[in-house]
This record gives C-alpha cells, sequence and structure tokens, in this order.
C-alpha cells in the first residue's frame, strides 16, 4: 500500500502534477460553487469552448497558453454580459453566437497548421503531468488573485445568487458582478486547461459543487465540502491514472464524478437512500381506514 503512493511521489513530474491538480481542484471547487448556484453550466461550457483559438494562437506564437486564453475569454465574457442586456437576444442566445464563433475559429486555425494536430489531444484533455515549476507557480498566483476577488465580493455575490432581483433593488450593481463572476470563471477556466483540457474542465467546475450542494444547505459548508472533493478527486484521479496506466484529466473527472454519485446516493437529507426511508415512514404514519377496525358505537 505503502509503494502505491510513495513510487508516484518520486518522479518530479508527478509532484508537479499532484500541486497543480491541488491548486486547481481548491479554486475550482470554490469559484464552481456559484457556478452551480447561479445555473451557469452552459455559460461555463462556453467559455471552456471560447478560449480555444486563443490557446490556439498562443501555441502558434510559441507563447503560454494563458495568455491567449484568458484574453479570448474575457472577450468572450464581455460579449455575453453585453449581449445578453438586449431584451431582443435572450442569455442563452447570446452564449450560443459568442462562443460558436469563438470555437469555430480555433477549429479554422487548426486546419490552417500543418502538423498540429499530433498535439490537439493535450490541448483538448488535458497534460497534467507534463506542467512544469512555471506553470504551477503561474497557476498559483492566478489562482490567489482569483480566491481574493472572490472572498473580497463574498457578500455581494451571494445574494446575487441566490436574489438578483432584491441585490438589484438594494442598489447593488448586478451587471458589475455579473461581469466578475464571469471574468472569476474565466480566469478558473484558463488555469485549469493544462490539467483537465478544453473539453473536461467544465466536469471538474461543476460536479465537485453540484455533490456538495447534496450534502448541505450552507453556503460554507458547501464551500468546503467542494473544494474537499475537488482535490480529493484531482489527488485520488492522478495517482489511479498513475496506476492504471489511463489519461489523468479523463481519470480525474471519473472521479469526481463517482463521488457526485455516491452523494446522490447517500446525502443524508437530499440522497436518493434517505429519501425513500422518508416517504416509507411517511407511509407508516398514515392511517388507513378499513371497515374491521370500525369499533361498534353503543345505541
Amino acid at each position: 500500500m505503502i509503494d502505491v503512493v510513495s513510487e508516484p511521489l518520486s518522479y518530479p513530474f508527478m509532484q508537479r502534477a499532484l500541486l497543480e491538480i491541488a491548486i486547481v481542484g481548491a479554486l475550482c471547487g470554490l469559484v464552481g460553487c456559484f457556478v452551480v448556484l447561479r445555473g451557469l453550466a452552459f455559460i461555463g461550457d462556453a467559455l471552456a469552448h471560447a478560449v480555444f483559438p486563443g490557446v490556439v494562437l498562443s501555441y502558434i506564437a510559441g507563447r503560454s497558453i494563458l495568455i491567449g486564453a484568458f484574453v479570448f475569454g474575457a472577450f468572450t465574457a464581455l460579449g455575453v454580459a453585453v449581449l445578453s442586456r438586449r431584451r431582443r437576444v435572450s442569455e442563452d442566445s447570446a452564449i450560443g453566437v459568442v462562443f460558436a464563433a469563438f470555437f469555430a475559429l480555433g477549429v479554422v486555425l487548426i486546419s490552417r497548421r500543418a502538423g498540429f494536430k499530433r498535439d490537439l489531444g493535450s490541448l483538448l484533455f488535458g497534460n497534467v503531468l507534463g506542467v512544469s515549476q512555471e506553470d504551477v507557480i503561474a497557476t498559483a498566483v492566478i489562482a490567489l488573485v482569483v480566491v481574493f476577488v472572490l472572498l473580497a465580493l463574498l457578500k455581494e455575490l451571494t445574494l446575487v445568487a441566490f436574489d438578483s432581483t432584491m441585490a438589484r433593488a438594494a442598489g447593488y450593481p448586478v451587471f458589475v458582478l455579473d461581469l466578475v463572476l464571469l471574468m472569476l470563471v474565466t480566469a478558473t477556466i484558463v488555469v485549469s486547461l493544462q490539467t483537465v483540457g478544453n473539453i473536461l474542465i467544465l466536469a471538474l467546475i461543476v460536479t465537485p459543487p453540484a455533490a456538495a450542494r447534496l450534502l448541505t444547505d450552507r453556503l460554507g459548508r458547501m464551500m468546503g465540502l467542494s473544494v474537499v472533493l475537488a482535490v480529493g478527486s484531482g489527488v485520488l484521479g492522478l495517482f489511479v491514472s498513475y496506476h492504471a496506466d489511463t489519461a489523468a484529466g479523463g481519470t480525474i473527472v471519473l472521479t469526481a464524478t463517482a463521488a457526485f454519485l455516491v452523494a446522490l446516493a447517500f446525502a443524508p437529507n437530499h440522497g436518493l437512500v434517505s429519501s425513500w426511508l422518508q416517504r416509507r415512514r411517511g407511509q407508516h404514519h398514515v392511517h388507513h381506514y378499513h371497515p374491521m377496525e370500525e369499533e361498534a358505537e353503543p345505541r
């Protein structure tokens, strides 16, 4: 059992990968809570796809993919926020238009670049085992900035998440707060690209917070549980992928999905098992009338 853990840790690339997934997991766990509470999963998917041309351009230019990805992600977040304010354009339509156009641009750029397809897999599905020390430092710095902004605006973002109408009536700049949240989601997606890739990133942002929400009704506990589940799924998935010789990003996502399914089944108040037991107890408390149970009344 000791060798199962100690053997991977003897390699520097695994040490960097574990540190990277721990940072990314904690960040996804925190920011993902607001994605789940606001029902922004579709926006998160759009942002993950819309940053693709920025990744391609950065790769072609020999620069860090974080630069191009964040630029295109910021444009996407701003475009969605502005377009969705128009009454004739719904938020879903705005998201669909922007992310489809940007993702198509990425596909066109790939088609024009000979020899690029061999590296496409690492961009789409991640390559956490290939992160460098500089990548880990960049991830940590961006993560610290995102967490600082999130905690500084925690009260405002929480109010908008639960009741945007009340927040608007109370004078809070809802549009600005929405834009800030989209930027935080964008930054989270960008720093997670090398870990689980462009296609699987949404699962790491949504699945652990969704599992945490099944386990508690309090936001503070939900954020804590979400971080634990995301980091735990990342670390466990990385060890499993090493010993099973499977893709790290996909294994991490499947591990997080397994944790969600366990929470869905066995959550104390909102799990399938507890709901079934509550229905059973409720049926026992209902009195069913039967003629044989009726006592004869004296005349």
